[in-house]
């Protein structure tokens, strides 16, 4: 469809895996003429997409979210001048992460190795050592992954991923990807910063939160409405702070 009154194509791609959204709005973005947009809609934020652009094709990249939250995030996408995108041979994709904010190098980083197929090789490219990342991978990945540096610069590192196994994780196992501390933000935003978090990951992800009380209503709640089969674990319980681990389990 498009929109009636610019004429911007808009796709929603919720009805898509994860990896063939990439797929196609990448080739979308590399088609696009320069000072032309297109909108696409998706379930959850694609900030990592935003930072996969941005690292094969510059910063050219026009990133506008027309609405957020929820299952129903827009966004206009504009390739503000022409530039020549980087072509793969030995890879699969790129992330640099001197684009990045560095607070979401862990979500950008897993969340797309999560849908990396076997034999995928993702290029990271960073100004320093990824020393807690590549641990997460030793402790979760081990045997299923290969890291490889292929630069090691004071200033710049260069290092292949690798994913040996298609599946990436065992049938229990799963990748912590986010953490976060809801004691700050009054409840409302906490529910909202919950279910952005729950939707932002996929099967075999999870993420930690950390409260000032026991939040077994907000498990209830999960319990009744979620579409989505998941695991509740509690990591620390009182008196002072409840940590809880929610995993995204696969059907």
């Amino acid at each position: 469809m498009s929109d009636k009154n610019t004429n911007i194509q808009e796709l929603d791609v919720r009805t898509l895996i994860p990896i063939e959204r990439h797929k196609k709005l990448i080739q979308l973005f590399k088609e696009l003429p320069a000072g032309e947009s297109f909108i696409f809609i998706n379930d959850h934020d694609p900030i990592p997409l935003y930072y996969e652009f941005r690292s094969i094709y510059g910063d050219v990249v026009g990133w506008d979210y027309l609405n957020r939250g929820g299952r129903d995030w827009k966004v206009k996408v504009t390739r503000t001048e022409d530039s020549i995108g980087r072509e793969f041979t030995d890879i699969s994709t790129l992330m640099d992460l001197r684009k990045a904010d560095e607070k979401e190098w862990r979500h950008v980083i897993f969340h797309r190795y999560g849908m990396m197929e076997q034999g995928d090789t993702m290029e990271v490219i960073s100004n320093k050592d990824l020393v807690e990342i590549h641990n997460i991978f030793i402790r979760k990945f081990e045997g299923k992954h290969k890291w490889i540096y292929k630069k090691k610069e004071d200033d710049e590192f260069v290092v292949h991923i690798t994913k040996v196994e298609k599946s990436g994780l065992g049938d229990d196992g799963f990748s912590i990807v986010h953490e976060m501390d809801l004691r700050p933000y009054p409840p409302t935003e906490r529910h909202e910063m919950f279910y952005k978090a729950f939707a932002d990951i996929k099967p075999g992800e999870a993420f930690e939160f950390v409260n000032d009380h026991d939040p077994k209503p907000l498990y209830y709640q999960m319990e009744a409405e979620s579409k989505e089969s998941f695991r509740w674990e509690y990591v620390e319980q009182g008196p002072e702070q409840w940590k809880v681990r929610v995993i995204k389990t696969k059907e």
